[in-house]
């Protein structure tokens, strides 16, 4: 799949390139099982057993890529994902505060049911809710564009035509694709984003490349 922009979404993103920049969008591995289909957003949970599973299948299958430099967030999830990838010849981790999870305000810490109840909205439309700032309490899409998106930005001008991995959440994945292919943040909904999946973005002068999407090596575990 291939996406094709003059530009990103406004004039101070756009960054001049000359060798492609080589983004890879990582997600943290699964998370404690009290905490799926749940809204966890802030809330610093741990990996499940599976999630520590997913985690070392994630750092072999990177192991054989080379890695300029890997930026990720301070949440204890993400942290004991790359646990594993400390072995294996990593970057050391630059921690970005910046790419923490959304705060998903007061529907944090509720199931998929619980908000259904509550509130009288499908879980599913979490990204429109986020777009529209209806979640009462919780931080809303522009202002999550608005504190990942200059990161993003100086990531690309200071690892230009580098290989770059962002280990961070779903949430923030799907605000960097939709930064990067000029597309409206609940459009994202399209896309899935597993855990422990790679996501490769070729990000060039005139244009950016989906070539890789949810890509997950431990699926067959």
């Amino acid at each position: 799949m291939k996406t094709h922009n003059d530009r990103f979404a406004h004039p101070e993103t756009q960054v001049v390139l000359g060798a492609p920049t080589n983004l890879w969008l990582i997600r943290h591995a699964e998370v404690e099982e009290r905490y799926q289909r749940v809204f966890g957003g802030r809330i610093d949970m741990e990996l499940s057993p599976r999630g520590h599973t997913q985690a070392a299948a994630l750092a072999a299958y990177l192991h054989r890529k080379q890695f300029d430099a890997l930026y990720a967030s301070p949440m204890r999830r993400v942290q004991q994902t790359l646990t594993p990838l400390a072995v294996n010849g990593m970057p050391r981790p630059i921690i970005q505060p910046e790419l923490r999870e959304v705060d998903f305000g007061d529907w944090t810490g509720l199931s998929w049911d619980e908000v259904k109840q509550r509130f009288q909205i499908s879980a599913f439309q979490w990204l429109d809710q986020l777009e529209g700032a209806r979640i009462p309490n919780a931080e809303c899409a522009q202002a999550l564009r608005s504190r990942v998106e200059p990161v993003l930005l100086r990531i690309l001008q200071e690892q230009a035509g580098q290989n770059v991995a962002l280990v961070c959440h779903g949430g923030v994945i799907r605000m960097l694709l939709a930064i990067l292919l000029q597309l409206p943040f609940s459009k994202m909904s399209a896309f899935e984003i597993d855990y422990a999946s790679l996501t490769h973005i070729e990000v060039r002068e005139h244009k950016n490349e989906v070539q890789l999407l949810n890509f997950t090596p431990w699926r067959d575990l």
